[in-house]
């Protein structure tokens, strides 16, 4: 039984469908794999086995019937604590405030309740997903599986994990500015941002996505399926749109892809990175595409804008706390948003600006080429207690300048892995299209993670 957890979606769905195995098995078999590894890597939040098995085994009655609920019945998945599930307490990882239950699901929960997806858990997160690290004052540390003593980064550090350690083929992360895809090239997985408002979501706000993170871009393109269908909670929701998810064949005579190894600003490039590009960017030439070597889009003034915009809002919500209850946030958040409440409204308007500046500067790519090559992150791996990569609070985004102008500029981006370092950690290669072209940058990762080859040896649980 224990081959099948290292099997997609796909694959899973298929062995339903041929009776080779049931949700109940899978399950029985997934929750002595989380019952290894979990004690260590602290990936999951309320957490239910029994209600897991009691899911599974009537998903194993509609296919014993041939009459599955909808395209992902019996397929265990997992939902960022962020992400509304109703009945339970949304902490957004902190032990700051009130936590009461929720009392509907958010547009991505519903939407693979209806296909008849598993929950088996919701996934942990760092206080208010401020940090791209697995600190949180609520959850404790959450650790990289590839190496334990590592950070899984974040915001979606949970998600990461849990996909990385083979919690299930299927899991949901948020992205405001690189949230899915940092965590998804440290912990080796697949991990896609799209369009903002291809995927509903609620609360909904500038840059703010919910997307899939996989062990393979087949399984993002399935859950794209369910998770891009409409939901009137968002207001900045797309118009539906047919499209044609699990079409992953891509010519690629005749495209022009950008290729960005430098950021602009921020960390400098690990040069184990920059090579696993530049093998990606050979792949695609020897393809038939062209490489156009692009400049940065980022600048200091624009990240340095955006932190200020981001510590004005992080203190508008921490204003609201008594102090009793500020002081149980995280001391790195503390300190980072204390200069939010000495910003005057000038610098903060002037930092929110900055975001449009963003706007118009990625947009501005997609004049030149139809899609962009670079890393996904600047640096391979840092340790788990640290709350970002440069462990200093007046530095937290450093790290974040390969990811959050496309988040800013709304266009779908998607990590996967291109390799492992010397030290056999894994390494992130982004590839990103212009605004609603998700199918685009899913046929090209689709094409990239079979030269590349997918990741076949996963971590080992532990000991």
């Amino acid at each position: 039984m224990a081959e099948c957890l290292a099997w997609t979606a796909t694959e899973l769905l298929a062995a339903y469908r041929d009776k080779r195995l049931s949700p109940s098995e899978y399950v029985e078999a997934l929750i002595a794999h989380i019952a290894r590894w979990e004690p260590q890597l602290n990936a999951l939040y309320a957490y239910a086995p029994e209600a897991l098995r009691e899911a599974a085994r009537a998903s194993s009655v509609r296919w014993a019937k041939g009459e599955p609920r909808g395209a992902l019945d019996g397929v265990p998945v997992t939902i960022k604590e962020l992400i509304a599930t109703k009945g339970t307490p949304i902490p957004h990882g902190t032990l700051a405030g009130e936590h009461p239950p929720a009392t509907e699901d958010a547009p991505p929960t519903a939407r693979l309740a209806e296909d008849g997806a598993l929950l088996i858990a919701k996934t942990t997160c760092p206080d208010y997903g401020m940090l791209s690290s697995g600190r949180s004052s609520f959850h404790g540390l959450t650790r990289n599986p590839w190496d334990l003593s590592c950070n899984p980064g974040g915001s979606s550090s949970g998600a990461a994990a849990a996909a990385g350690a083979g919690y299930g083929p299927l899991h949901v992360g948020t992205d405001i500015g690189g949230s899915i895809r940092l965590p998804a090239a440290w912990c080796g997985v697949v991990g896609f941002k799209p369009t903002l408002g291809r995927v509903p979501i609620d609360p909904y706000y500038v840059g703010r996505c919910a997307g899939p993170m996989t062990r393979s871009v087949a399984d993002v393109a399935l859950m794209m399926g369910s998770l891009s269908r409409t939901d009137r909670r968002d207001a900045m929701r797309l118009p539906p749109e047919s499209i044609d998810w699990q079409s992953l064949e891509q010519p690629m005579r005749g495209l022009r892809i950008g290729v960005m190894l430098e950021a602009g600003c921020g960390l400098g490039l690990n040069d184990e990175i920059a090579t696993c590009v530049e093998a990606a960017a050979n792949h695609f030439e020897a393809a038939g595409a062209t490489l156009v070597p692009l400049a940065p889009v980022m600048t200091r003034t624009m990240l340095d804008g955006l932190d200020r915009f981001w510590r004005a809002r992080q203190w508008s919500e921490l204003e609201a706390l008594p102090p009793e209850e500020r002081s149980k946030v995280l001391p790195e958040i503390l300190a980072w948003a204390d200069d939010g409440a000495r910003l005057s409204g000038t610098e903060v308007v002037q930092g929110f600006e900055q975001t449009l500046a963003m706007r118009r500067a990625t947009e501005g790519v997609f004049a030149e080429v139809d899609a962009v090559l670079s890393p996904t992150t600047p640096m391979i791996a840092f340790p788990a207690e640290w709350p970002s990569p440069t462990n200093d609070p007046q530095r937290p985004f450093e790290h974040i300048v390969y990811t959050v102008p496309w988040n800013m500029g709304e266009q779908p981006a998607i990590s996967l892995n291109g390799g492992f370092s010397r030290d056999g950690m894994p390494l992130g290669v982004q590839l990103i299209a212009a605004r609603f072209n998700d199918a685009l940058v899913l046929r090209l990762a689709h094409a990239l993670e079979r030269w590349v080859g997918p990741v076949t040896q996963w971590p080992a649980p532990p000991a």
